[in-house]
């Protein structure tokens, strides 16, 4: 049985599940970016402790394998909808699974308040950690200046197209310096395969030299520093911060954008506006892995044009349940990566991965 499909069927709890339990309600907002946007304002009988551990859901991440991850993912989607139901105000109820399944905030029923959105953002995260318990950067790096030029190539391609490119690239430059001194031609040449590859060597020539002649070579570790690098803007940023540094931060992507909005988290579209609003929601100390948990779902499962809705884990507490493939079998079809028995997209993934690495550039 898989990761969701033994946890849906009632296996011991996890620790995360344990040190969640009760963080339904909303904190005093210390935590958060915006403060007493998400909470500060309301009464003290809806604060609650709130789970602030950095990376939920890793224990016993070993046990769980790969095999069947994504069909008992479909397969528990019922027990899923059927444990939202039973708890009350803590999700929404259900009556014959996930196709019955009542989503937050559809129906003839009242809106859903902002309180109880956030309780239901936070039960989502911690679910998305119980399935995600290995969410993690995928990205190869062995220290922040790679992470730095593989988050630069990564824009407009995949990751996995970056992590089969870089390894000639940090071959042949591996520091700052190195890489402000490559002919720009030859630099090109190895990063073609990423697209846009002029603009992106400008961009890495320009950050590699200011690196070099302002920061020692070595990159910097504070946001306002890191957005005035050539071809670095938050997202990039937080993406460093968060996994190179430990400093937390949102990586608002395409897929954190979509799922957020999906999820009716927000109804922002400028990246800023979501991450503050996003950030308000959450402690500080989550945001990082938070950005993981979505993110991974959002290339696995809940995809842009056809989302796998009869696969999902979290579904009944979805309010856009529906808007993709709902049978179950059809929507195992659509899961992707390890939840689909594919390789996932890095080459060097972290041991606790449960998919296989990714092929070198040539073998896919």
């Amino acid at each position: 049985m898989s990761v969701a499909g033994s946890r849906l069927a009632g296996c011991p709890e996890s620790p995360v599940r344990a040190q969640a339990k009760g963080a339904d309600g909303v904190s005093d907002g210390h935590d958060s970016a915006v403060g007493e946007q998400a909470a500060g304002s309301r009464k003290n009988k809806d604060k609650a402790t709130v789970n602030r551990s950095g990376r939920a859901g890793s224990a016993g991440s070993s046990e769980r394998a790969t095999a069947g991850r994504g069909e008992a993912v479909a397969t528990g989607v019922q027990s899923a909808a059927a444990e939202s139901g039973a708890t009350g105000a803590d999700g929404p109820k259900s009556t014959k699974g996930t196709k019955s399944a009542k989503a937050p905030g559809k129906g003839p029923g009242r809106p859903e308040s902002h309180l109880a959105m956030v309780r239901r953002a936070r039960r989502i995260n911690r679910e998305l950690a119980e399935v995600y318990p290995y969410a993690h950067p995928e990205l190869d790096f062995r220290n922040p200046f790679e992470l730095l030029v593989a988050t630069v190539l990564s824009a407009q391609t995949t990751d996995l197209r970056v992590n089969q490119t870089t390894p000639a690239l940090f071959a042949a430059y591996p520091t700052p310096e190195d890489m402000a001194a490559a002919v720009p031609e030859d630099l090109e040449e190895i990063i073609r395969p990423t697209g846009f590859f002029r603009a992106k060597a400008r961009s890495l020539l320009g950050l590699s030299a200011v690196l070099r002649d302002d920061f020692g070579g070595e990159v910097p570790g504070r946001l306002a520093d890191l957005v005035k690098l050539p071809g670095v803007g938050r997202k990039t940023a937080n993406v460093v911060l968060g996994n190179a540094f430990g400093v937390p931060g949102l990586t608002v992507d395409t897929h954190f954008g979509r799922l957020v909005r999906r999820w009716k988290w927000t109804e922002q579209e400028d990246p800023e506006k979501v991450e503050a609003e996003i950030a308000a929601i959450f402690p500080k100390s989550e945001w990082t892995m938070l950005s993981h948990r979505v993110i991974f779902h959002g290339r696995r499962v809940c995809h842009a044009r056809k989302p796998a809705c009869g696969a999902c884990p979290i579904a009944p507490l979805c309010p856009s349940y529906g808007e993709g493939e709902t049978d179950p079998e059809k929507a195992q079809k659509l899961l992707k990566y390890e939840m689909g028995g594919k390789p996932g997209q890095r080459l060097n993934p972290p041991p606790d991965f449960p998919g296989s690495p990714a092929p070198p550039l040539g073998a896919d």
